[in-house]
């Protein structure tokens, strides 16, 4: 991406689902960054779209030059009300966008948003052997504070989960 190009951060539309989709299901062969084994469906995606609200878990689309190559979003970690201050991050780039400074830049629009949402804590669910998140995170300041060993099934290989978290308090 040169620096011509204008990246930006806008709240998600449910017209956006079926791009958003598109870029989720482009990250589902690699194995390195979902659980889903096969694509999913626009429809089968509304409901966890209507879970994000702008004033407090928000979904945003990223953009370069009006063109969305990316999506944001933030969910509770947890329903219990004593983790209400507490997130989960997701951060999908379209293959296109991938190893140009995006996650970075995503990771640091949310920290910059942290305290209008309530955002106190921001954990991030990765799988060990995506070597390229769990390198951003690390860089982003965020520390290793879980593992789940062979917690997943990708095709028949046991896969260990990560869990990183930062505090922003």
């Amino acid at each position: 991406m040169t620096n011509s190009k204008m990246t930006g951060f806008r709240f998600a539309e449910l017209t956006d689902l079926e791009e958003i989709v598109r870029i989720y299901n482009s990250t589902i062969p690699s194995r390195l960054v979902t659980a889903d084994l096969e694509p999913v469906s626009v429809s089968s995606k509304v409901g966890w779209f209507n879970k994000h609200t702008r004033n407090k878990r928000p979904l945003w689309v990223i953009t370069i030059d009006d063109n969305v190559v990316g999506y944001l979003g933030v969910l509770p970690f947890h329903e219990r009300c004593a983790y209400d201050t507490t997130v989960e991050v997701s951060i999908y780039l379209d293959e296109a966008a991938r190893g140009h400074g995006l996650g970075r830049v995503s990771i640091d629009f949310i920290e910059s948003k942290a305290e209008e949402l309530g955002i106190e804590t921001v954990i991030g669910l990765i799988f060990e052997h995506n070597t390229p998140s769990v390198t951003l995170f690390e860089k982003c300041g965020y520390k290793e504070w879980g593992f789940y060993p062979n917690i997943a099934n990708l095709d028949g290989v046991k896969r260990g989960l990560k869990v990183f978290g930062k505090s922003l308090v």
